[in-house]
């Protein structure tokens, strides 16, 4: 174990199971009405456990022996879809890879309300569905589409107190939250199966919940609803085609070939590219500040939001060494280093890739 912490580092890209795959691996399905619970129709040896985001990375410890793994963006238990996890030296990266764009599918079932908001709760209301067409559904989901406050679910992932809010409402405390700023940036009505489920791709900024969404379009109909599926498709420019299954993850561990199936870190961050010799890269490498002239610009690579000021050093044989920040920019021709940017590293990581 000591020898693959020493040299796993890097980008593992899981596709995390959720409910619908983990039925369908015992040979069930999700009942078509929810009376009351999904597990009501279901035996407790028939219920799969679901798979949070962090005993997905408890797993891949215990495959890798790389402790130091952590994640760039919760995914639901009951979901499945693109887990991004940065292992090793790459850990130092989790932060700028958090607050990238996410793309969804998801399926939502009208006429049932629950208290997670999806597939796994309690029932706690029910309403007739109204006899829809496509052009009222477009016409609700237009309301959704942009800048919008978001209530997110009580039974999340987010804390209060330095607890996760869904602790304090299993315990049956009262919870409130405060509805938070999201950005809608796709929404896009894939199939209607009158008269009561809807199938939808979304494309939002981190911390959009589609649970929310798929209550609040509920009421929009008139109705009540919840989430029945989510599938993330895509987690920044990483998508389900860059990632692993757990069960192909544990055979390369296994096979002694994980290190395969790693991502060099620092790709896809979304930030413009520094080329930088191997003389500038030691400086920055000791904690030193380096005047660069102005011929050395941060050169952008791939669409995207850029961090002011940063930039991912890189040197001219292609190796990422780590993150930059730009402290100053002398115009004036007067001023010492005239024309030259002063450059920091922020984030460097002791193992560069190769």
């Amino acid at each position: 174990m000591t020898r693959r912490e020493s040299h796993l580092h890097g980008l593992l890209i899981v596709d995390k199971p959720g409910l619908q795959e983990l039925l369908g691996q015992a040979g069930q399905a999700l009942p078509a009405d929810l009376p009351r619970s999904a597990s009501d129709q279901l035996s407790e040896e028939e219920m799969p456990r679901l798979y949070t985001s962090h005993d997905v990375v408890q797993r891949v410890r215990r495959w890798s022996g790389q402790r130091r793994i952590g994640h760039t963006g919760t995914l639901d238990p009951m979901a499945s879809g693109v887990l991004v996890l940065c292992l090793g030296q790459a850990t130092r990266l989790v932060e700028y890879y958090q607050g990238h764009d996410k793309t969804y599918y998801a399926e939502v079932k009208l006429g049932a309300a629950t208290d997670t908001y999806d597939a796994v709760g309690q029932v706690v209301e029910t309403a007739a569905v109204p006899s829809l067409t496509n052009t009222q559904i477009e016409h609700a989901l237009a309301r959704f589409r942009g800048d919008i406050l978001q209530q997110p679910p009580v039974y999340s992932a987010l804390k209060q107190g330095g607890e996760s809010l869904h602790r304090k409402a299993r315990r049956g405390e009262t919870v409130t939250v405060a509805p938070r700023p999201v950005t809608i940036h796709s929404l896009e009505l894939l199939d209607f199966q009158a008269p009561d489920r809807l199938c939808l791709r979304v494309i939002c900024s981190a911390g959009t919940y589609i649970r929310s969404l798929a209550h609040d379009l509920g009421r929009a109909l008139n109705s009540c609803a919840h989430l029945t599926l989510l599938r993330r498709e895509a987690a920044g420019f990483f998508t389900l085609a860059d990632s692993q299954p757990l069960g192909a993850i544990e055979a390369a561990a296994q096979a002694d070939t994980f290190e395969h199936l790693l991502l060099p870190a620092g790709t896809h961050l979304a930030m413009p590219e520094l080329l930088v010799d191997a003389e500038v890269a030691k400086v920055l490498g000791q904690g030193q500040k380096v005047y660069l002239p102005a011929s050395t610009k941060p050169v952008s690579v791939q669409a995207g939001e850029t961090p002011a000021a940063l930039a991912k050093i890189v040197t001219n044989d292609a190796r990422f060494l780590g993150i930059g920040r730009c402290l100053k920019q002398n115009k004036l021709s007067s001023e010492h280093h005239a024309g030259e940017t002063l450059w920091k590293a922020e984030k460097w990581l002791a193992n560069p890739t190769p």
